[in-house]
């Protein structure tokens, strides 16, 4: 018996784990069988110091009325914790099938609510974070997997650009919660009322407020038409309340996606090289497509275009 079968035991909820496809981080699931009872196991007993980041933003997302999985018990020593099961069905399946914009429209909703959310303590989004994120980009997909060598030039440029973006991210309000990896396949929904349900929140920050949305609509998943990206974005900053034109509030879309998407380019071939998870290099392609469109629209990104275009 291993050490989350005699948890179970101890807590009266002994029955057959089964393992459910887990994430890309060193957390483990298991869906819980048995006649008396049905939950899912979270095992994060080699990742233990997420457990008390991921009870806390529960809480904090609960108190928000955002919606996300019922803790029934945990125990933090070992890393361990007992949550309602959601079933299996998420937003990226509903994508899928075509029928999609009603779910995004509350996927929407929740941003608000999650943006509501108790931010004290949280760590900032600050310009530091964002380039140690945007650095990712030249350590593991350029170097490590591409096996590019910038010269003094490009690197000047590369650093020139990732400044300048990042001066764009800072420009635009900055005191929400940020979820950090809001997208379809971190969006559940609800087996009894497709209520959408968030969960995979325990790295959150305190940062800009673009930044969930594009995460949701330039999802590295799933490729939405992008006159439906913009109008549901808007859409967004209509419900906000935020008094800014149409131009400068995609504008700010447009550089957090550029943020987020560079970094993911980095972490998807570091799970590749460094974690033996090769699933993500299919979404590489999608990843670099955004940087590539969006960095085309701007003069000040032309020289990231060039460098990551091989040009």
């Amino acid at each position: 018996m291993n050490k989350i079968e005699e948890w179970l035991e101890e807590i009266d909820c002994e029955g057959e784990l089964v393992p459910v496809t887990a994430d890309a981080s060193l957390r483990k699931y298991y869906r819980l069988k048995s006649s008396m009872h049905s939950g899912i196991v979270m095992d994060s007993s080699e990742q233990k110091e997420s457990l008390a980041p991921f009870l806390d933003m529960n809480l904090r997302l609960y108190e928000a009325n955002v919606r996300v999985p019922k803790i029934f018990t945990y125990n933090k020593k070992e890393g361990f914790v007992f949550m309602e099961d959601l079933g299996s069905a998420h937003l990226f399946e509903k994508v899928e099938e075509g029928d999609f914009e009603t779910y995004y429209q509350k996927a929407i909703e929740s941003i608000i609510k999650m943006q509501n959310t108790d931010t004290e303590d949280l760590p900032a989004y600050d310009a530091d974070f964002l380039h140690f994120e945007m650095d990712l980009m030249q350590e593991w997909y350029l170097e490590k997997y591409l096996g590019v060598t910038l010269d003094d030039e490009q690197q000047n440029r590369l650093s020139d650009t990732l400044a300048f973006i990042s001066s764009q991210v800072l420009s635009q309000p900055q005191d929400v919660f940020v979820h950090r990896d809001y997208h379809s396949r971190n969006i559940m929904l609800s087996p009894c009322n497709d209520e959408i349900v968030v969960i995979d929140y325990q790295d959150a920050r305190v940062g800009a407020v673009t930044y969930d949305l594009v995460s949701l609509l330039r999802d590295v998943y799933v490729e939405l038409d992008s006159r439906v990206i913009e109008s549901m974005a808007l859409r967004f900053r209509d419900s906000k309340g935020l008094d800014v034109d149409d131009a400068t509030f995609m504008r700010w879309f447009d550089f957090m996606g550029l943020q987020r998407h560079i970094k993911i380019l980095g972490i998807f071939t570091r799970l590749h090289l460094r974690d033996g998870k090769d699933g993500y290099l299919k979404d590489i392609p999608l990843t670099l497509k955004y940087v590539l469109e969006i960095g085309s629209k701007y003069p000040e990104t032309q020289d990231l275009v060039a460098l990551l275009s091989h040009k």
